[in-house]
């Protein structure tokens, strides 16, 4: 029975399977996709760590500036866990090679890994490899497992946990290349699957996969979910592609402009002010743009290379010399599984849970720019030490395969049922509904609308169904799965947002547009028999 079961093999993963491993665990990391193809890798801009490299800087302030951005709905014990983590979590990173930009190329060390600054902070604070951070980050993580030879499966889509008497015993997969459904037994999890930023379809910056997968399958094995009602809005993707432009182009000196030519923003200012004042402009008919033509080309292929090419392929404008049109759209969800302080999902011992799926109250109502990767490795590595302190003590009896037989009948019956419903069509039609009436503004009476319309999609689930029957790599087969995943937590989303009568961070509600102390609290969802 393997010690550490890590489901997830981005960042948070990466990173969980490292701690694990260096404890002393025997680990296992499966993924629906191959690693390097994480959300993960579409993270642009930094990674916040207070050094000091560039301006004066302190771990005291980056609390600050976090709790002062979460509209103090976070846990400031956690914060400063994060925060006070920051430094030796770069060193690390740094040691095992991720090539940092650096004040001066021909040193090494963190004392001269350069930093940029991000909306929301009080100092240039986000370490960073041009604007490929992410992307860096998480093949050094994969370079160093292959190293330390750690196992991967890839390509095997979580179906449910296997949680008996409230103690996780292993999970259960479809291998997507065989159709096979399997039951691996492990003595701990760590859920690192991931956000649900893709039930905003076609208005957000995630992948399509970022369905919620893992949420949702906590919430099946009796786990808790907490403040689902918070996503937040990336104020700058490319208007017709969505693909993210990174903060750091407004960091180095970017403007937002409407198509008079006229700033009517700080561009510096929490993502949730400055997505909200976007989203006006564009109620008034503006179009918006971000101009960084000021900045000349020389210093944007030195700094911002791939938002560059990005916007030339997507968008077919030079960004040295055109505006780039842009809006508003689904970024990142702060909420998911509820946690404890050790990061153990609450209602499943020995089930553990790091990076976007996670909630461990850091980034509460809206989430300070640059501290997601620092989250997916400090915590990431938290999650895997404490993952392999319950396998220590954790039976090895493996469990039974009732869930197993459960869900390949659950496989065979989709195979077998014919569909009179295409679920692409709902899946385009619930990311619309959700951006026009779960978005950056909302209000009561359209939440409704939104629930009572998800209801009704929910019921017509029945008669939706596949059309490829083929076993093998079924792509069809998969995004089925994820949009039943998606449309479960869609209801747990609505129903937070209509209860939370405030504006608060990224949750702003008309007819409620203050900050209310009453409301200063986590709205935690759990399904009970």
């Amino acid at each position: 029975m393997i010690d550490v079961l890590v489901i997830g093999s981005g960042g948070a993963g990466l990173s969980a399977a490292l701690a694990a491993k260096e404890a002393g665990a025997s680990v296992l990391v499966i993924g629906k996709m191959y690693p390097t193809n994480s959300q993960t890798s579409m993270a642009q801009g930094g990674m916040n760590a207070a050094l000091g490299n560039v301006d004066e800087d302190h771990i005291s302030l980056h609390i600050q500036d976090t709790i002062k951005s979460a509209h103090g709905l976070c846990d400031e014990d956690m914060v400063r866990q994060m925060c006070g983590d920051a430094p030796k979590t770069i060193e690390w990173l740094e040691s095992i090679g991720v090539p940092f930009s650096r004040l001066d190329n021909s040193k090494e060390g963190i004392a001269t890994i350069s930093q940029r600054q991000m909306g929301g902070a009080s100092a240039k604070r986000a370490c960073y490899a041009q604007d490929y951070t992410g992307l860096k980050i998480l093949h050094t993580l994969y370079d160093t497992c292959l190293k330390e030879g750690i196992d991967f499966m890839d390509e095997h889509y979580l179906l449910n946990l296997i949680v008996p008497e409230d103690t996780v015993k292993g999970a259960t997969f479809l291998d997507i290349r065989t159709g096979e459904v399997k039951q691996i037994d492990a003595k701990s999890i760590v859920m690192a699957t991931g956000g649900y930023g893709s039930i905003y379809h076609g208005f957000t910056t995630n992948m399509y996969g970022a369905t919620g997968d893992g949420i949702a399958t906590v919430l099946r094995a009796g786990g808790a979910v907490s403040d689902m009602e918070f996503i937040q809005f990336h104020p700058t993707a490319l208007k017709h592609s969505c693909i993210l432009v990174s903060e750091s182009a407004r960091g180095e000196g970017g403007y937002l402009v409407n198509e008079a030519g006229e700033r009517f923003i700080d561009e510096l200012k929490p993502r949730d002010e400055v997505a909200r004042a976007i989203f006006a402009q564009m109620k008034e008919a503006q179009r918006v743009f971000l101009d960084v033509r000021h900045l000349g080309e020389e210093k944007l292929m030195e700094l911002l290379p791939q938002e560059v090419e990005l916007c030339k392929l997507h968008e077919h404008v030079d960004p040295a010399s055109e505006l780039i049109p842009i809006k508003p759209v689904a970024h990142y969800s702060m909420g998911g599984i509820d946690v404890d302080y050790a990061l153990e999902v609450n209602g499943i011992k020995g089930c553990f849970a790091a990076g976007e799926c996670s909630n461990a109250k850091v980034h509460g109502a809206n989430r300070l720019g640059g501290n997601s990767l620092l989250e997916i490795t400090a915590f990431g590595r938290f999650a895997g030490e404490n993952a392999y302190k319950h396998s220590i003590y954790a039976s090895s009896k493996p469990a039974d395969d009732a869930q197993l037989q459960k869900d390949q009948k659950e496989i065979e019956a989709i195979f077998s049922k014919e569909s009179s419903v295409n679920f692409y069509s709902s899946r385009e039609a619930l990311g619309n509904l959700f951006y026009e009436k779960v978005g950056i503004v909302r209000e009561n009476g359209q939440l409704n609308e939104a629930l009572q319309e998800v209801i009704a999609m929910q019921v017509s689930q029945q008669q939706m169904g596949i059309s490829d029957k083929n076993k093998t790599n079924n792509q069809n087969l998969i995004e089925f799965l994820e949009f039943k995943n998606a449309l479960l937590l869609a209801p747990t989303i609505i129903s937070a947002a209509i209860a939370r009568d405030e504006s608060r961070g990224a949750h702003y509600k008309v007819g409620f547009e203050e900050e209310n102390e009453d409301f200063k609290k986590h709205f935690v969802l759990q399904w009970k028999d």
